[in-house]
């Protein structure tokens, strides 16, 4: 729950227009006392916003799924935000650099969901019977907050740094695929940038933090739905684009994706 003091709708705002005028702000942790509860309220502001607008939410992101960010932002668990259909992107596609402020690239084994999936509860086996398929992703993440200063409620209430997604053609059956075993190869304009597994996603596979997520948003009563995409966190570090960068990643047997930035 959020604090009864703090200004929710007000720094829902800010955040807001700082996304539509791509303007970078004062990280709100150095301005006031948040909790993770104000911090998710302010995130659901804007999603409630953007909804009440026409937009359309085609899935959810997890993030601080590495052990090194988590220990970076003084946190001991992921965090989550909403993905909108407006955010996709298709393979290869365009990716607009005016649009953005301070993006950077992650590679990840997207999930996309057969069925609803409702906490609390859930195994990783309890995921991998709910996933239609595996895909290729990239996301594409974007700070509001001044310089990427951020801690742990500027991330969530900055909706997970979240800005666009990008998602391969490829689509593969999750039976039979050992998703720690998944390996990636990062590029940025054909240079290796990064190499991963899916064990990097909270120590365990990423059906570990699509079941923490669906677990976490149970308590409010809410749950993923079929055909939502699921981001469930990086396989390696992230990195910095600017225009004429091509950011590339091979998941071998789940296919490639790529996005270049204009």
């Amino acid at each position: 729950m959020p604090s009864a003091v703090l200004d929710v709708q007000a720094f829902a705002d800010e955040l807001f227009a700082a996304e539509r005028d791509r303007v970078q702000i004062e990280a709100f942790s150095a301005r006031a006392k948040l909790t993770a509860g104000d911090a998710y309220a302010i995130q659901l502001a804007n999603v409630k916003r953007r909804q009440a607008a026409g937009e359309k939410v085609a899935g959810m992101k997890v993030g601080l799924t590495a052990k090194a960010m988590q220990k970076m932002l003084g946190v001991d668990q992921p965090d989550f935000g909403h993905l909108f259909a407006s955010m996709r992107l298709a393979d290869g596609d365009d990716c607009l650099l005016s649009e953005l402020i301070q993006p950077r690239v992650e590679a990840e084994i997207g999930i996309v969901l057969a069925r609803d999936l409702r906490g609390p509860g859930l195994t990783d086996l309890d995921v991998l019977a709910a996933t239609d398929y595996l895909v290729p992703t990239l996301e594409i993440v974007d700070s509001r907050i001044m310089n990427w200063k951020i801690t742990f409620v500027d991330t969530v209430a900055d909706n997970g740094s979240s800005a666009r997604f990008v998602v391969g053609k490829k689509r593969t059956s999750p039976l039979g695929i050992d998703t720690r075993t998944v390996g990636t190869v990062f590029e940025k304009n054909g240079e290796l940038v990064g190499t991963g597994a899916g064990a990097a996603v909270l120590g365990a596979n990423p059906y570990r933090a699509v079941a923490w997520l669906a677990n976490t948003l149970a308590a409010d009563g809410l749950e993923l739905h079929a055909g939502d995409v699921i981001m469930p966190g990086a396989l390696c570090a992230m990195v910095p684009v600017a225009r004429g960068d091509v950011a590339s990643a091979d998941f071998g047997i789940l296919g490639s994706v790529s996005i270049h930035f204009v």
